[in-house]
Order: C-alpha cells, then sequence, then structure tokens
C-alpha cells in the first residue's frame, strides 16, 4: 500500500460544484467549463500513489493545479469528489479531531513565504508545532534545537527572524515542519522566492535531509530543473489533469506528448541521465581464455581497434588493442593474459553523465560501465557521452 494514495480526484471551485463536476465528468474542457457555468476546475481526475520515503515532485505552470493539488491532502481545500487515502485512511471523512491530529502529527507544511512569527525567536518558531500539541516546553525546546542543528541554524536559535537570510528562514520553515517528526512533509514550492544561488543551496540541503530522515515529501515546483534534481519521480499538471508521472529520465526519455516535450526542450540532459541511458552493446567481447588469434578476428568482423576482455558471467578483465594482439600472434603467442590491459576506465550504470564528461575526454579506449560484481553492462565512446548532452539524445 502506498502512503498516499489518490484517486479519481477533482475540486471545483464556483457556487455549484457538484453541478460543474457533472459537466467536466462528462468531458467538459476547463475553458469550456468556466465560459458556460462560471465555474473553475482545480483539480480534474487526478489520481497516483506516492509511496513511503519518496519525494514525489508535482510541478506545472501558474494554475495548472500543483498547489490546490497539495492542499487538498492535508484538507485545506476540500477536494469536490475523489479519494485521498493516507496510511489506508480516508481523509475526506476525518471528522475535525482526527483531521487536527493529522495536520499536528501526521503531516507538516512548508509553504512558499516562509509565515515566521516576527514577535518569536528562531526557536520558538521551529517549536511551534510542538507547542501546538501541548508538548512541555523543556522537551520541545530540546527536539527544535535538536532539528534545528540538523538544518546548521542551531548557533541562531535565539535571534529574530528578520535577522536571517531569506534562505536561513526558510530553514527555519522547514525546522518547524520536522520538529513535530511528521511522516509526510507538504512543501508548496518552498524554494521558489529565494535567490538562484540560495535555491540552489536549499535544494541540496533537502537531498542531504532526506537522506538522513527518509521523510515522504510530495513536493511542488514550477521549475523543472528542481522537479528533475530533486524528485523520485516527478507528476506533470496541465489545466488541473496530470498528464504525465515517471521517474526523472522517463519523464525527459519518453515525454507523454507535446506539452511535456515543451517542458524538456531545453533541458542540460547531462544533469539527469545516467550511463546507462547512452551506453551501447560492446557490439564483441573475448573470453580471456580464447587467445589472441580469436581476439583479432572478431575486432577485423566487427571493425574494431579494441576489444573487452571478459571471465564466466560476463565479469570484465580489461581490453585488448589490435596492434597487442597482432604482436602477440607474430610471436607465436597463444595466450592473451600477457597482453591484457587492466587500468581502463570504467563506471556504474548509474553515474550522471555530466561526471563522465572529465573520463570521456582523457580516455584512449571506450569507458567500460559494469555493475556491482564488475560485470560488463555495456560500454561508452567519446561521442556516446558528449551526445549525452545534447537535446536529441533520446531520438539519436
Amino acid at each position: 500500500m502506498a502512503k498516499i494514495e489518490v484517486k479519481n480526484l477533482y475540486k471545483i471551485f464556483g457556487s455549484n460544484p457538484q453541478m460543474a463536476l457533472k459537466k467536466a465528468k462528462d468531458g467538459m474542457s476547463k475553458s469550456e467549463l468556466l465560459e458556460t457555468t462560471g465555474h473553475t476546475i482545480g483539480i480534474h481526475d487526478a489520481s497516483f500513489g506516492v509511496e513511503e520515503g519518496e519525494i514525489f515532485v508535482v510541478m506545472g505552470l501558474s494554475g495548472s493545479g500543483k498547489s490546490t493539488l497539495i492542499r487538498c491532502l492535508n484538507r485545506l481545500i476540500e477536494s469536490t469528489a475523489g479519494e485521498i487515502m493516507i496510511d489506508g485512511v480516508d481523509v475526506n471523512a476525518l471528522g475535525s479531531d482526527e483531521l487536527r491530529k493529522l495536520r499536528r502529527k501526521k503531516t507538516g507544511m512548508v509553504f512558499q513565504r516562509f509565515a515566521l512569527f516576527p514577535h518569536r525567536n528562531v526557536l520558538q518558531n521551529a517549536a511551534y508545532g510542538l507547542e501546538i500539541q501541548g508538548v512541555e516546553k523543556s522537551e520541545r525546546e530540546e527536539r527544535a534545537l535538536s532539528v534545528l542543528d540538523s538544518v546548521g541554524l542551531g548557533e541562531y536559535s535565539y535571534v529574530s527572524p528578520q535577522q536571517l537570510s531569506g534562505g536561513m528562514q526558510q530553514r527555519v520553515g522547514l525546522a518547524r515542519a520536522l520538529s513535530i517528526d511528521p511522516d509526510i512533509l507538504l512543501m508548496d514550492e518552498p524554494f521558489s522566492a529565494l535567490d538562484p544561488l540560495i535555491r540552489h543551496d536549499m535544494q541540496e540541503e533537502l537531498v542531504q535531509l532526506q537522506e538522513e530522515v527518509q521523510k515522504t515529501i510530495v513536493f511542488i515546483t514550477h521549475d523543472l530543473d528542481e522537479a528533475l534534481k530533486l524528485g523520485d519521480r516527478i507528476a506533470i499538471m496541465k489545466d488541473g489533469k496530470i498528464v504525465q508521472i515517471g521517474t526523472p529520465e522517463s519523464i525527459l526519455t519518453e515525454p507523454a506528448d507535446d506539452y511535456v516535450k515543451s517542458f524538456v526542450y531545453d533541458v542540460d540532459r547531462s544533469r539527469v541521465l545516467t550511463a546507462e541511458h547512452v551506453m551501447s552493446d560492446p557490439g564483441a567481447l573475448v573470453r580471456k581464455s580464447e587467445g589472441p588469434r580469436v581476439a583479432l578476428r572478431r575486432m577485423r568482423e566487427k571493425g574494431f581497434s579494441s576489444i573487452f576482455v571478459v571471465e564466466k558471467e560476463r565479469k570484465l578483465v580489461g581490453i585488448v588493442t589490435a596492434d597487442k594482439a597482432v604482436e602477440a600472434v607474430k610471436n607465436q603467442k597463444n595466450d592473451l593474459a600477457d597482453i591484457i590491459d587492466t587500468d581502463i576506465p570504467t563506471t556504474s550504470p548509474d553515474t550522471l553523465i555530466q561526471d563522465l564528461i572529465p573520463m570521456a575526454v582523457e580516455a584512449k579506449v571506450p569507458i567500460a560501465v559494469v555493475d556491482e560484481n564488475n560485470r560488463l553492462q555495456g560500454i561508452m565512446v567519446r561521442v556516446s557521452v558528449l551526445s549525452g548532452m545534447l537535446r536529441k539524445v533520446d531520438e539519436e
């Protein structure tokens, strides 16, 4: 069971949402519904699941419905129809007391605007959620201090929020959400008001923090680069509808329609795609026991100037060049062992292309892509790495 499960969710704004709901379900578009009824579709038949410990990013342009969606999850906005399940509990069926508990203990929310109390110091702001829960002062301050330390603000506990930079204020907001130790973090464009450099730093901090705390995070953004950097999976919204859900790699390489294609058109793919996406089959291999003549024959057949040498279960040994194989044959040698070059560049399938560029520039032979057991998965020639940076790599 997913941590969060959303099924056929609708939110319609207007005086008679049930009337408009029927028209939407009958196929009326967002613009038609607004023109004919004066109602606005915020969410149109959205369904998705979020796994425990996952960062699930929802992105789209202004008016796409992404902020409405996240507010429906904890009922800051009441949905018109559909199901929202958290840990198997129907959120829409909760009474006021149960809903209050959900917001205070199960979920934490971080907003775009920091929403800090100016009359409270940093520690008091971070401890606010615990105060609302009725936690005794010494305990809540101890817990809040611990969280402030984790976001790098322990030494600023007793200063006023106005004395902090924007990025530091947003860290206080994050600490406030984390102090109650929620299972789920709902983050509504939390970094969009920050300067680019501070925003980048906050993204890095969130990634590092998530490695430690492993929360289930629903993250809203309009920035595709941010979505690709943070998301385990991404949902792209348009006119209240989810048009595609997938991993960053699948969003880039298999866009569902022209709308998604327009989003990914100018993305620097080298920061998202990995060796696995651009590696190719070696074309030919030789076993260590087969000898230089076999190696030469296979190189001639394929037009190669070198060939990778493997052992049982395709475990990589090294590479043999045509020059060395020819010399071995001339010297009547039948063993490859003496001419195998074992000092060759290797990488794992999940290495980002951008991280392979320095290796590719220096490499004299193809880069071998190997798994954790040193089994050869594929190879990358220099052009494969460089083409991975290009916009049309998925079509090439």
